[in-house]
């Protein structure tokens, strides 16, 4: 999935950019506002927005001496277009909810790199952080497969591979504490989608 341009990506052309531009916001434009946010031509924008009307997708007000548009966000079809565009967090929820059932659930799920920036696009990964609490030993059978089906299960809900940083509650705080670029990284742009945030894992290891 390309998280930077969701909806673009499932409706490409001119009317997914021109959809894209209209779900983010709840007023109303002109057909230039629309070509110039969108980065198409006036000709352009004007031919797709009779039929989206048409649908319900797109309301039509007459303002002279031009026509405003804005997004029918009750529409059922419009509905779609908002969880496109909403992708990214729902992806989060989603896995998060995931980690949460598993028979031995992490202590804490972070992402990170691109997803967690707003970067990611149909090639990236989503990079994870998975930490595993002390009584459970790395070889546990049960722990190896609830992981993996969460990975494999992320995965397909993302769109994107899913690749898994494993590590023990004891490791986090030396990990957190160094000055490495990827744990850099990870305190300034982790997202925790499941259990400790980051104070709390590094309060834990005292606990």
């Amino acid at each position: 999935m390309d998280f930077v341009h969701p909806v673009e990506a499932v409706i490409p052309g001119v009317q997914g950019r021109v959809l894209a531009v209209l779900v983010e916001t709840s007023a109303e434009l002109n057909v230039r506002t629309i070509a110039r946010l969108a980065g198409v031509s006036a000709a352009q924008v004007s031919r797709i927005l009779p039929g989206l009307v048409d649908l319900g997708i797109v309301d039509r007000r007459e303002v002279p001496p031009s026509s405003q548009f804005r997004l029918v966000r009750s529409n059922v079809a419009a509905r779609v277009v908002i969880d496109l565009a909403r992708s990214r967090d729902a992806v989060i929820e989603t896995i998060g909810a995931q980690a949460a059932n598993c028979a031995i659930p992490p202590m804490s799920v972070i992402v990170f790199g691109s997803f967690a920036r707003g970067e990611a696009g149909r090639d990236s990964d989503l990079d994870v952080i998975i930490v595993r609490p002390d009584d459970i030993d790395l070889e546990d059978e049960g722990w190896i497969d609830g992981i993996e089906t969460w990975r494999v299960t992320s995965s397909a809900i993302a769109g994107n591979p899913v690749e898994v940083l494993e590590f023990g509650r004891s490791e986090i705080r030396r990990r957190l504490g160094s000055d490495g670029q990827l744990w850099h990284d990870v305190r300034r742009e982790g997202i925790v989608v499941h259990g400790l945030d980051l104070n709390e894992l590094e309060a834990s290891v005292d606990a």
